[in-house]
């Protein structure tokens, strides 16, 4: 059989290293998956497109590459867009090939038309906007420069698509050279490096540096370069919510998590600092609740592919790797002792009103979960209370990835975002998904795909029967009047058990089973479940939250 566009596209991706296409086939992209069969690259069924997409993204974020997911013409396009969307607002790279009727059939009544003709819903323009790179590939001949277009978007950060009409698939591409990517390009802000350098010099000679790092240091695998400069510069090291994995949380340099989430020593470390350094972060709301009025009165500097949203002296870098490397080597000559000590420094934990509802609580139940996990775990956490809870109690284990889509919060995320991420692991490390049991029903199934290709992975899922978080901000801000967010009570580890009696399954109900109980789904050798049951009206350590009852209790 001659060489059709589906084959060049997978002997590209397989070019690029990568190992799996996730997605859900269909009429309009099922050819790609007959380019699989005869390929080194694996083709993942998931159960739903969002899965799918945050499978991709998950992949990315362990392995500092590309995520690829794959997708059919109609509904299974429409359902790639909120996972496209996580992976843009969190800069993840991800290729996304969508597959579209035939080009002879479009603008004339085409089963899942969206050319944007006669009517049709436009999905370059829909995916336009939540992606770097987005083109409909007319004619065989336009594919291998469509793909090295997508690939180098999708490298500076973000989903890149690319539409397939069915007969573009099926078209012969014989008379073209094999696949080659271009390097990756390094860019920087040599004037803004410049300033920042002088800015650190100033600050080391009057005070203290404090750095609050973010998630562009993972996807840059720059946590050496980090760790580097921050011994270089005798800095604490805080980091945002969904960089918890950039530096070593038991280090004693750590002062733990900025913003909505955070802790007390960081915030007590920006006091008495003469200089804020943010690396690979903007500094969203998230990661900086409660800190605008110190940051407004510190000096800032910033390095990143973007500035962050406040004003800083800023130096723009594309690759941390590089940059944090070349600070630390500058700064390195002149280190002065550095602050580090052999042991972690204990950090403070919010305080949190008192739950005398039933089941755990969630400091416990982390904490517990967080001594269980032996180094080198992959840890996804979802979305409210839970989210929430883990950020802010986990101790994430060193050599492993700590991931929470801030991007979008998308409920449901870590259960696709996990699988992605033990599929590119290839063992023997074994990755664990903490989600509540709102996030279990929007995209929990993916538990058969992780039983369907024997996963090294653990969900926990924290049962509360309830939108937890929703609960509530329905106390706090709306005088607790009704709630729309409570549910009949389900037990989803016998539920679970049901479904897969091969799956071990297990629910835990007091604090004296769940040590036991984790242990047991940790040692199994592919996937395990373990429900905890919890309270629905426990406050979790977020700052807005905890801000709002103590300004009511003041106010009579």
């Amino acid at each position: 059989m001659p060489d059709r566009v589906a084959d060049y596209l997978v002997r590209a991706v397989s070019t690029l290293g990568v190992r799996h296409i996730f997605g859900v086939d269909g009429a309009n992209i099922e050819d790609l998956y007959d380019a699989l069969f005869d390929s080194e690259v694996t083709g993942v069924v998931a159960k739903h497109e969002f899965s799918a997409a945050t499978m991709a993204d998950g992949y990315a974020r362990v392995t500092a590459g590309l995520g690829v997911v794959a997708a059919t013409s109609g509904g299974g396009a429409m359902n790639l867009v909120a996972g496209l969307a996580e992976s843009y607002a969190s800069r993840v790279p991800v290729l996304a090939l969508v597959g579209q009727p035939p080009t002879a059939l479009e603008g004339r009544g085409a089963f899942q038309d969206s050319s944007g003709r006669a009517g049709s819903i436009d999905a370059v323009r829909l995916f336009g906007s939540v992606s770097r790179y987005c083109a409909r590939v007319e004619t065989a001949a336009q594919l291998p420069d469509s793909v090295v277009r997508a690939v180098a978007a999708a490298r500076r950060g973000g989903p890149a698509v690319l539409l397939l009409p069915k007969d573009v698939q099926q078209a012969g591409l014989d008379a073209v050279p094999p696949f080659r990517m271009p390097p990756r390009s390094y860019r920087r802000d040599a004037s803004g490096l410049t300033a920042v350098r002088a800015a650190l010099t100033a600050a080391r000679s009057t005070g203290k540096i404090v750095i609050i790092a973010g998630d562009q240091v993972a996807r840059d695998d720059a946590r050496n370069e980090l760790a580097r400069l921050a011994t270089a510069l005798d800095a604490t090291v805080g980091v945002a919510p969904d960089a918890k994995d950039v530096y070593d949380n038991f280090d004693a340099g750590f002062c733990g998590v900025a913003g909505s989430m955070g802790h007390p020593e960081l915030t007590a470390d920006l006091r008495s600092a003469a200089l804020c350094l943010v690396i690979g972060t903007r500094l969203p709301v998230t990661a900086r609740a409660g800190l605008d009025d110190l940051l407004a009165d510190l000096t800032v500097a910033s390095v990143g592919i973007a500035p962050p949203y406040r004003s800083t002296i800023h130096a723009t870098s594309t690759d941390l790797s590089i940059t944090l490397g070349e600070l630390a080597d500058e700064f390195r000559s002149t280190a002065m002792e550095s602050h580090a000590a052999p042991d972690a420094s204990a950090l403070t934990p919010l305080q949190v009103p008192t739950a005398d509802g039933p089941g755990l609580r969630y400091r416990e139940l982390v904490e517990t979960i967080g001594a269980a996990l032996p180094e080198g775990t992959d840890v996804f956490a979802d979305a409210g209370n839970t989210g929430a809870a883990v950020v802010h109690h986990l101790r994430v284990p060193r050599g492993g990835r700590f991931v929470v889509a801030l991007g979008m919060g998308g409920m449901g995320y870590a259960f696709g975002a996990g699988i992605g991420a033990a599929f590119a692991r290839h063992g023997p490390g074994r990755t664990v998904v903490i989600a509540g049991d709102g996030a279990f029903y929007m995209h929990g199934m993916e538990v058969h795909t992780a039983v369907e290709h024997q996963l090294p992975i653990t969900f926990v899922v924290l049962n509360n029967n309830a939108h937890a978080m929703c609960v509530t901000r329905e106390q706090l801000y709306y005088r607790d009047r009704y709630s729309f967010n409570r549910f009949r009570p389900a037990f989803l580890g016998d539920g679970i058990a049901a479904m897969f009696p091969d799956l071990p399954a297990y629910t835990v109900r007091t604090p004296a089973e769940l040590a036991e109980a984790l242990g047991r789904c940790l040692a199994t050798a592919g996937p395990s479940f373990l429900a905890i049951d919890c309270d629905p009206d426990e406050i979790p350590p977020f700052t807005p939250f905890l801000t709002t009852l103590e300004n009511s209790r003041r106010t009579p």
